[in-house]
């Protein structure tokens, strides 16, 4: 059965020229047996008419909050809570800084606030404008959000230009939606447990040893895993996030040992472990109990030793129907001490960051992976969003399921 058979789709449209091609997009959806709804800004009608888009759907067009006839009123929190999945496409320069600064000034904007279902969003410009970094600055701002980017592609544009922001062909905007729903239910029933971020080893109550880990990576993988059904624990260290998905709980600690207990807390009723954390390889012998004053102390020397090897730990306790992932930040003959890493510590398999790739890694919000399996096979992905990284680990993980049933 098609994954979108039976699902309640918004389809919301501004006004840009794509907007023809959304009599493709909606025809292709309920041709699949999907439910559409149609919203559409004052603007859209101009560019494709409202009767063509209320044949295809077989339902009503909305562009008002109410009817100025009859005073009845389209709900967009009804529209929210009805949707399983709102595409908003093509979504116009205009429209996307509004969603991305909660401007709700017609109702196309005000279901996008209202919605709990995931949002697609199909950018669609001329290349300029695209380009532009108010723009591009939007769009990370609503992929923050975990709102769903259907990438623009390259070709002719309406200006006559060739170049990237046309919107993305309507074929490939369906099957986005129905990857998502063939997807979304592909780790139900399984418990995910994720460490994320850095952790901090006090020197003293005001000093410690840490990293520049954000832990962009743990948490994008956390929300990916939850959204395809997963059960998550999220062992968090010390980061400016917080988890959205509901089926997700995070512990808090701080310190390599405080996250190696957590870890070995939970670790026995997870299916899945994946080791994103950025664990201190050290800590201070000795920890100061009140502020080390530079005055009285002059220069000193501190004495580290090595913490707890947690994944090491974990490997050596793992059961044969719990698949384990590492991760791999190196600077040095990378992939020899990533595929080494990963039978010594007795992962399924190991996913490789390099702190020699410009933009990636600590802080930044894309990343740049190789996936090496336990039997050495490498897995090269291009340079993308951590959302989208995300997707492709847990992709991984995922086939990596069905070869252990």
């Amino acid at each position: 059965m098609n994954s979108l058979n039976g699902k309640h789709i918004l389809v919301g449209i501004t006004g840009g020229i794509a907007a023809y091609k959304m009599a493709t997009v909606v025809r292709e959806l309920k041709k699949r047996g999907a439910e559409v709804k149609v919203v559409m800004t004052p603007l859209a009608k101009q560019f494709i008419a409202p009767l063509t888009m209320a044949t295809l759907s077989q339902n009503p067009i909305l562009v008002d909050f109410f009817n100025p006839e009859n005073g009845e009123w389209n709900s967009h929190v009804s529209l929210g809570i009805w949707a399983d999945a709102y595409l908003i496409a093509p979504a116009t320069a205009n429209s996307i800084g509004k969603m991305a600064n909660g401007v709700a000034d017609n109702l196309l904007l005000t279901s996008y606030l209202s919605a709990k279902c995931p949002v697609f969003i199909a950018p669609a410009m001329d290349l300029d404008m695209y380009a532009h970094p108010a723009v591009q600055k939007n769009i990370a701002v609503l992929r923050s959000y975990n709102n769903h980017i259907i990438d623009a592609e390259e070709g002719f544009l309406a200006s006559g230009l060739t170049g990237k922001g046309r919107m993305a062909d309507p074929l490939r905007i369906v099957q986005t939606l129905e990857d998502y729903f063939t997807s979304s239910c592909d780790l139900s029933g399984k418990r995910v447990m994720i460490t994320a971020g850095p952790t901090y080893e006090k020197i003293d109550p005001v000093r410690f040893i840490g990293n520049y880990s954000s832990g962009k990576m743990g948490y994008a993988l956390a929300e990916e895993c939850a959204e395809r059904g997963a059960e998550v624990l999220l062992i968090s260290g010390p980061v400016a996030l917080n988890p959205v998905h509901p089926n997700i709980k995070r512990v808090s600690v701080e310190s390599a040992k405080e996250m190696y207990e957590a870890a070995m807390q939970y670790s026995d009723d997870s299916d899945i472990q994946i080791l994103c954390a950025a664990v201190a390889d050290y800590t201070p012998a000795e920890k100061a109990e009140r502020k080390i004053k530079r005055e009285k102390t002059g220069s000193m020397t501190i004495e580290l030793l090595p913490t707890v090897d947690i994944a090491a730990s974990l490997g050596k306790k793992k059961k044969e129907n719990q698949l384990m992932v590492g991760f791999a930040l190196e600077t040095d003959n990378e992939e020899v001490n990533a595929i080494d890493k990963c039978a010594r510590k007795n992962l399924d398999f190991i996913v490789m960051n390099s702190l020699n790739n410009k933009n990636t890694c600590f802080k930044s919000d894309s990343n740049l992976i190789t996936i090496f399996d336990k039997d050495g096979s490498r897995f090269l992905y291009d340079f993308k969003p951590k959302k989208e990284v995300a997707k492709d680990i847990v992709n991984h993980i995922v086939e990596k399921l069905s070869l252990k049933q």
